[in-house]
């Protein structure tokens, strides 16, 4: 474990010093060391594909750096199984933990950011325990009620953030195969609701079912709807409380009708 100390300022919460650790605990250790423990992570899963929930997770791990939880990293490095052995692991061993889904419609309703930021509020209050402090995926979130800071490539940097990732993605997997059981034909096992050729195919052949976003463009498409306006999404930044607007993967392009996942391996 890496070592730290405490650099003396006018602000709070003071600077910390970190020297470099194995892991992805260096932070986490560092905030703990500072007296800003207990370090809680949040991650999503789910904003890019067209179909199915937004899933946040929320996680306070203890401080204690256990064995078993020596393979945490950012989900989408791990295969499915490893997710899957890891998941009760971190349930189990964490202070506190907390999963809340955000279904297709609600999304459709306030917007893929404003539900992403609204989300990462929610699981953060819903835990059971105050953490000293919240480090979050990416973007800053305002409204957690404990001091935070955005970390980029979070999922891959801090073991909170990691292992929250893993509740989120492991929880909304198990959410899509059900899902394939209830809208058959369309495979959402297999693409998780991801904009994969097949899944393309089957939206075009099929329509949309209830659990297909309809803000999203290819879906609008399919029903001869008009795509949603880039104004729409500067309106979700706008009243999530974001300073600084964090475009996603799908607006960034700056075309008027690109509120849409643009890969078949979309991030989450």
């Amino acid at each position: 474990m890496g070592q730290s100390r405490v650099v003396q300022s006018n602000g709070w919460p003071p600077r910390v010093v970190m020297r470099k650790a194995g892991g992805l605990r260096t932070l986490e250790a560092a905030l703990i060391r500072s007296g800003l423990g207990p370090v809680a992570g949040v991650d999503e899963a789910g904003r890019g594909p067209c179909a199915g929930p937004l899933v946040v997770a929320a996680c306070l791990p203890a401080p204690k750096a256990y064995d078993k939880l020596a393979g945490l990293d950012d989900s989408k490095k791990l295969t499915e199984a490893v997710r899957e052995e890891l998941y009760p692991v971190i349930v189990r061993l964490s202070l506190a933990w907390n999963v809340v889904v955000i279904p297709a419609w609600e999304i459709d309703s306030i917007g893929i950011h404003v539900a992403n930021i609204e989300g990462m509020r929610r699981a953060v209050a819903g835990l059971g325990e105050t953490p000293g402090y919240v480090l979050t995926d990416g973007f800053r979130v305002p409204g957690i009620p404990a001091p935070s800071l955005p970390v980029i490539g979070g999922d891959a940097a801090a073991a909170c953030i990691a292992a929250a990732s893993i509740l989120a993605k492991v929880t909304r997997d198990r959410m899509m195969v059900d899902l394939d059981e209830r809208f058959p034909g369309y495979g959402f096992a297999g693409h998780k609701g991801y904009n994969t050729p097949d899944h393309l195919a089957a939206l075009r052949r099929l329509g949309p079912s209830d659990e297909h976003r309809r803000s999203w463009r290819n879906v609008r498409e399919v029903e001869g709807l008009r795509p949603v306006s880039a104004v729409a999404e500067a309106a979700d930044v706008m009243l999530s409380g974001e300073e600084t607007p964090m475009m996603s993967d799908e607006f960034q392009d700056g075309r008027p009708d690109s509120r849409v996942a643009t890969g078949a391996t979309h991030a989450r």
